[in-house]
């Protein structure tokens, strides 16, 4: 054991940007008993939740200059190795993996370098069914050989435990399912919906459509684009906002030029208020082609914003049909249109979603102190068998 009795504990994320992954992992980093465990992050050495992560007191973490996304043969064996060094360097017993690239080379090191307890979270598999049939096999064997190793494989949603158990990535023994938990009082903002939409260039009478995304192909960001020019048609006061960055940027700007959009659309970059940003909105849409469980979704909804989303991964699990949002098939402006036209026109059913979303996001399972209380226990039944190792 570490010195005092704590365990010693590691996390390692490809990058510390702002998406759903990366603050599920800093509201570990800030709400872990510090009394229990010694804590230790491998990370990219760019993101913009850095400044963020340096403040945590007793945190020590390790930038690698190597850690980044795209396959890169030489920079993924150099941060390997870095990763292998870290690990022995400061006696770690459990080695929890989030994001795909950090969830493969993570429990890689870990294992050769013999951790006591290895776990990965899946915030979304890594293969889809957009990707060229050998990629996707590639990360499917991938992902079966690191679950041979890995003690826990932890899921966000039903949907995702059934997507590995279905590709025979690991047994059902491994898979432990915590939902996302969500602090409630963080999206108590509506006394700040005039300011923060005046801030933002809206007025009252400009129906507000928005969304949070990393703009890049899952995303599917130029369908939101898209759906925006065939509702500005319908409704000529209607305005668009889009909070989030990433590789189809240009893309995204050029194409609301060509469709004569500049003055309706807002693009705020990445912003750490989306609380706040989301209580200036009317309507919450996401495009994605695919996911697990988006946690934006789930905040929309604990804001009291009714959502129009792709029916993908596990939404299905917290949006129903016409009965607290509208799920349409992913790649189909004309169908968010329509959604989102038919909220527009109808304030109960606005309403009416937005009751049944907050009775659904207010259940014990979506408190953010829930999701730490069980992943706590996670690492404390595999600190168990530390103490015994």
């Amino acid at each position: 054991m570490a010195e005092n009795g704590k365990i010693n504990l590691l996390y390692v994320i490809t990058k510390l940007e702002l998406g759903g992954a990366q603050k599920h992992l800093l509201s570990l980093l800030q709400s872990l008993d510090a009394n229990r465990f010694r804590l230790f992050l491998f990370t990219a050495n760019r993101g913009e939740l850095l400044d963020q992560v340096i403040n945590i007191q007793g945190l020590k973490f390790y930038r690698c200059a190597f850690m980044d996304r795209p396959v890169n043969p030489i920079k993924d064996l150099l941060s390997f190795l870095l990763l292998c060094l870290f690990i022995k360097k400061n006696n770690i017993h459990i080695v929890h993996t989030h994001s795909s690239k950090a969830g493969i080379l993570g429990r890689l090191a870990a294992k050769a370098c013999r951790a006591k307890f290895i776990i990965h979270s899946v915030h979304g598999w890594s293969f889809n069914d957009y990707q060229i049939k050998c990629v996707s096999y590639l990360y499917v064997w991938l992902e079966r050989f690191c679950a041979r190793f890995t003690d826990r494989i932890v899921v966000f949603s039903e949907w995702d435990k059934h997507k590995g158990l279905a590709r025979r990535i690991g047994n059902k023994e491994k898979y432990i399912f915590i939902r996302h938990g969500i602090a409630p009082d963080d999206f108590r903002s509506k006394s700040f919906r005039h300011k923060i939409r005046k801030d933002l260039g809206f007025s009252e009478d400009n129906p507000v459509i928005g969304s949070v995304a990393c703009f890049k192909p899952q995303k599917a960001p130029l369908d939101f684009v898209k759906s925006a020019y065939l509702l500005k048609k319908i409704f000529p006061k209607i305005k668009f906002l889009m909070v989030g960055d990433g590789i189809l940027g240009n893309k995204l700007v050029r194409l609301i030029r060509e469709l004569d959009l500049s003055n309706d659309f807002v693009l705020t970059g990445w912003r750490r208020d989306v609380p706040l940003i989301l209580s200036a909105i009317d309507i919450f849409a996401l495009t994605s082609l695919w996911e697990g469980m988006p946690i934006a979704v789930l905040e929309a909804m604990a804001a009291g914003v009714p959502v129009v989303a792709t029916d993908t991964g596990g939404i299905r699990e917290v949006i129903s049909e016409n009965v607290n949002g509208f799920l349409v098939r992913p790649g189909d402006p004309q169908a968010f249109c329509d959604r989102i036209a038919r909220l527009l026109e109808d304030d109960n059913l606005r309403e009416s979603f937005v009751k049944k979303s907050g009775s659904i996001i207010k259940r014990p399972e979506f408190l953010a102190v829930n999701m730490l209380k069980e992943t706590e226990r996670i690492y404390l039944n595999c600190g168990s068998g530390v103490c015994c190792g």
